[in-house]
């Protein structure tokens, strides 16, 4: 009889031990393929890039500058390698193509260019999917974050090498106002 329950305490400790991991190693690969998520959008993103500066280069041709900002940034973007590379470089490529923007306002023929509009929709709905994106990621490494740091899990996490993950974050840049001037 004592035998009995003994195994089946040991059973049941083994079945918890169990759920747990299980639950652990499940959330981090939500979080790889929420990170995946980010990063077709940001393929997305970079794919259209080159079209919609080539379309710009038509109507600004003395804009090198913004132009080859661009391209660099866009390029910095495609070989981020970390998640903090990535979000560095998402967030540098997002500037520059403010200033593209801003250089496509001087330009009323640009503007009304079927071609431009386009493009400028498709990107305008590809930063909406990358916002989403990012905000699924940042949920997911906080559910999994919790699990690590809550007890028992946190036993059970340390014990397997189950480690933090980073959030997703926005640079200092992108988190400054606003300005709207007519």
């Amino acid at each position: 009889m004592i035998n009995t329950i003994i195994i089946i305490v040991v059973a049941l400790a083994l079945l918890y031990l169990l759920v747990i991991y299980n639950g652990l190693a499940t959330a981090r690969n939500r979080i790889a393929e929420a990170l995946s998520q980010i990063d077709i959008q940001l393929k997305r993103r970079t794919d259209l890039i080159p079209n919609l500066v080539e379309t710009v280069k038509g109507f600004a041709k003395h804009e090198k500058d913004v132009l080859e900002n661009v391209t660099k940034a866009r390029s910095s973007l495609m070989t981020a390698g970390t998640t903090q590379e990535k979000a560095e470089a998402n967030n540098a490529l997002s500037q520059t193509l403010k200033s593209l923007f801003a250089v496509a306002e001087s330009y009323p023929d640009l503007k009304s260019s079927q071609n431009f509009m386009e493009l400028q929709a498709e990107l305008s709905d590809t930063e909406n999917k990358i916002a989403y994106s990012r905000q699924f990621y940042n949920s997911n490494v906080l559910d999994y974050n919790n699990k690590i740091i809550v007890f028992p899990s946190s036993i059970i996490a340390n014990s397997f090498g189950f480690k933090k993950a980073e959030f997703f974050q926005a640079s200092e840049e992108d988190k400054k106002e606003v300005q709207v001037k007519f």
